[in-house]
């Protein structure tokens, strides 16, 4: 094990740093420091040499030059165990450094903010600190290195328990910290400083993007059986809404499967904030989707889109789940459920389903922190591109048609575009009375897909016993222009009166003819939602 006799201490973030340094004071560690981390622990009452003491050399150059000096990297990278190092090392003066502690400039929060200046970056890069971390990292058996504020408790901890000495294990573990920090942190500022435009100014995408993900968890296999797979959170993590942050509260490990899919349920579930929504997700489409002024209302609807499909898929609601809609949910076979919160009475009646994975998350209620990036692998590549999270304004739509929408076609025409953005290409929705009707997803013609949806609300309405035409008086969303206007005949003759789509057509003009033929009203949107 190695001992911890003198640390080096330079942070830009100091919480917990005072009682930290403390406990080390009593254990007898002495302190090198610099600047306002110096001035914190003699404030605390603790004894603090200055790093330029240390080094016989100022700090310069406003501060750039403060700790890059080889009594410093020297005392860090000298092998204790080398006789020859340590004839140099006393033959110099250099006495070794046990410990550091360093967490960097906060080049990232920097940059956050949109009136970031590329002077103001600069000043934010940190040159010493990385380079100390590396250094005590690079000889970890001798050195223990900390660069996260929440390690503290646990290295004083061990020190405690071992006479003022750090295990190996403790600092390897430390060391792969450290530089999956520095990793993260060059990463940080390559792609900031890479998508600058000739006049300095960000915005563009990276000439190179380097991006780090932390394992969250392996899992029992991939998509299928015969294949290995492990899930990863994106670093730094990020706050909004996501499997990534998400609390589960009972059930089986979260298979592959079961994350791809639930992410689909999520983020179609966040369009939501004004009512109770439910949405239920098989296969990574959405196979039903409504909303309510209450939960219960919104799951039956949701469900009822399409029974058959929902059997085993993945749940999500926006609100509260209480023990009623728990009952209900159990009485059909489902994976996940993800919500905000659960009453105790609603984890009383799952727990009659061991293997249901609940799944709590907070701030899916709240406001959305959102991500600006969507990536996808490709063999040999990544394609990177802006998310799709533009929301309609009443200025993006464009009544085409003879007659306008009425005000509950109008509430519906928005409802279905909601979801039609969520369901794989081709995607067709039916939506009447803020509820999917019949969803119709990833064929390779816009008709084939409406088909599908129509058969799809027929058969729900005929296992329900229900002999009216369930299409008649709906709306249809169509994530794309209609290249023909066979969608909207066969629209029309399925009862549908109203649609919506993002125009764009070479025969645009025809297809709103049909529209009128049938006295139906057509928004356009100027939008388009692929999804692949």
């Amino acid at each position: 094990m190695a001992a911890v006799k003198r640390a080096l201490i330079s942070v830009s973030d100091k919480s917990g740093l005072v009682p930290f340094c403390e406990g080390l004071a009593k254990l007898g560690v002495s302190f090198l420091s610099t600047g306002g981390t110096a001035k914190m622990l003699r404030d605390a009452g603790l004894d603090v040499m200055d790093v330029s003491d240390f080094t016989g050399f100022p700090e310069m150059l406003d501060g750039r030059v403060k700790t890059l000096h080889p009594k410093v990297h020297g005392a860090l990278l000298g092998l204790r165990d080398n006789a020859d190092h340590q004839k140099q090392m006393a033959d110099h003066g250099i006495d070794t450094i046990d410990m550091v502690v360093v967490n960097l400039y906060p080049f990232e929060a920097t940059v956050a903010n949109p009136d970031c200046t590329l002077e103001e970056a600069i000043e934010n890069i940190d040159i010493g600190g990385p380079s100390m971390l590396r250094s005590a990292a690079k000889n970890h058996r001798s050195v223990t290195v900390i660069t996260d504020p929440a390690d503290y408790e646990r290295v004083l901890t061990a020190l405690t328990e071992n006479g003022g000495e750090a295990p190996y294990e403790l600092n390897a573990e430390l060391a792969k910290k450290v530089y999956a920090r520095t990793a993260a942190y060059d990463a940080a500022i390559s792609n900031w400083l890479s998508s600058l435009d000739g006049q300095g100014r960000p915005g563009g995408f990276p000439d190179t993007y380097t991006v780090q993900f932390k394992k969250s968890q392996a899992m029992r296999y991939g998509e299928n059986p015969h294949q290995n797979a492990a899930f990863y959170v994106e670093q730094p993590e990020s706050d909004e809404p996501s499997l990534a942050n998400a609390e589960q509260l009972q059930g089986k490990e979260l298979s592959f499967n079961n994350i791809h899919d639930a992410n689909g349920a999520l983020e179609l579930v966040k369009e939501f904030d004004s009512s109770p929504a439910a949405v239920v997700v098989k296969h990574a489409n959405p196979c039903g989707a409504a909303q309510s002024s209450e939960l219960l209302t919104a799951y039956r609807m949701a469900r009822d889109t399409d029974p058959i499909s929902a059997f085993g898929g993945i749940l999500a609601f926006n609100a509260t789940v209480d023990e009623v809609l728990a009952k209900e949910i159990t009485a059909m076979f489902a994976e996940v459920i993800i919500a905000p919160e659960y009453t105790g009475g609603a984890l009383e009646a799952f727990a009659a389903k061991k293997n249901l994975r609940i799944l709590r998350l907070p701030t899916l209620g709240g406001a959305q922190k959102r991500n600006p990036w969507d990536m996808k692998r490709v063999t040999g590549g990544l394609l990177l591109q802006d998310r799709d999270l533009k929301m309609l304004n009443d200025g993006d739509l464009k009544v085409v048609t003879e007659r306008a929408p009425t005000e509950q076609e109008m509430k519906d025409l928005l409802f279905g575009w909601k979801i039609v953005k969520h369901v794989k290409s081709n995607a067709i929705v039916y939506c009447k009375g803020d509820r999917t009707i019949g969803v119709g997803a990833g064929q390779m013609s816009r008709v084939d897909s409406s088909r599908i949806a129509v058969w799809k609300a027929q058969e729900a309405a005929r296992n329900a016993g229900q002999k009216e035409n369930p299409i008649a008086g709906s709306v249809l969303a169509s994530d794309a222009f209609f290249p023909f206007r066979d969608g909207v005949d066969a629209a029309a003759k399925a009862g549908a009166t109203a649609v919506i789509q993002p125009g764009g057509s070479m025969r645009d003009e025809e297809v709103i003819a049909a529209a009128n033929e049938h006295r139906m009203a057509m928004l356009f949107t100027g939008m388009r939602h692929f999804r692949h």
